[in-house]
């Protein structure tokens, strides 16, 4: 098991909505100050998405991820920031005509999907490596088009955190690491509880754990009603931990989780009573091999 635990706050996601609970972050004010609140919690790393500020719908406008970055390292410069690069990779077909894009679709160019990485550069950004189904729609995420994001992550000088979905994700990035595209030993979370993708149980935490490059840094954690049993199951097999709106929305059963804050000082006891010591943001920096934040 680690000798400290790094928890990341994923504060907001796109796949949680409004109308799913009334304590979702909207605004970049919002945003940031969840990002803050979770960080005084106990969280050394913060996943960040944006989302339009009228409608609550999920967002990619820089001017958004610029706003929260700005408010958050106005207040703290130790927390590490992490940004997300997964939207943009969704294709819905035509019912009439599959080969066309219908509503839903947000496929983007690589490059545009990372444009605010190579503008910002933040501490991590995620790199998500599949391609499911997700609802009725698709993910796609092919070697090519992540390698171009990976290359403009690189020249940013930004550490990837590698998303990983089911097994073949895993067999990619060790074809990632062996030909160059990433530099090892990786960053990854295995992500447990989307519908068509690694199941959320201490046999997958075990399996996926067993399928990483040598030397891969790891988190496992769930969606739903798995989130807080996979906080205990990712420490135990030696992994890290991750909490947060994004991924589930309440804190126990039958009760909204009113902060991320709370779902973090939650995630914080259940590590502490297993014997886990949770790791600070300077901590987490050093074990990661961060830089100290330049984004102040």
């Amino acid at each position: 098991m680690q000798s400290r635990v790094l928890i990341t706050c994923a504060v907001t996601g796109n796949q949680t909505t409004p109308d799913m609970t009334p304590h979702l972050p909207i605004t970049p004010q919002d945003i940031a100050e969840a990002c803050l609140g979770a960080a005084e919690a106990g969280a050394a790393a913060v996943h960040i998405h944006v989302r339009d500020p009228q409608s609550g719908r999920p967002s990619m406008e820089i001017d958004y991820y610029r706003d929260v970055v700005a408010r958050i390292r106005a207040k703290n410069t130790d927390v590490i920031l992490n940004l997300t690069t997964g939207p943009g990779g969704r294709f819905a077909p035509d019912k009439d005509d599959p080969k066309i894009a219908g509503p839903g679709t947000t496929l983007m160019r690589p490059e545009d999907r990372v444009a605010h990485i190579a503008l910002l550069k933040p501490d991590i950004c995620t790199l998500d490596l599949n391609t499911m189904n997700s609802g009725k729609e698709v993910v796609i995420n092919t070697p090519g088009n992540i390698r171009r994001m990976a290359a403009v992550i690189r020249q940013a000088g930004v550490k990837p955190e590698i998303e990983l979905f089911d097994s073949g994700d895993i067999a990619l990035c060790r074809d990632l690491v062996g030909d160059g595209t990433l530099d090892g030993p990786v960053l990854c979370s295995i992500v447990m509880g989307v519908k068509y993708g690694f199941q959320p149980s201490p046999e997958t935490v075990l399996y996926a754990r067993g399928l990483l490059p040598p030397g891969t840094v790891w988190t496992a954690f769930g969606t739903g009603r798995s989130a807080f049993p996979m906080v205990a199951q990712s420490y135990l097999a030696g992994g890290h931990v991750r909490v947060g709106l994004e991924d589930a929305i309440y804190l126990e059963r039958g009760v909204l989780a009113p902060s991320n804050a709370l779902m973090v000082e939650k995630a914080r006891r259940i590590v502490e009573s297993l014997g886990g010591e949770v790791a600070t943001a300077r901590q987490a920096r050093d074990m990661l091999g961060l830089r100290e934040s330049c984004m102040s």
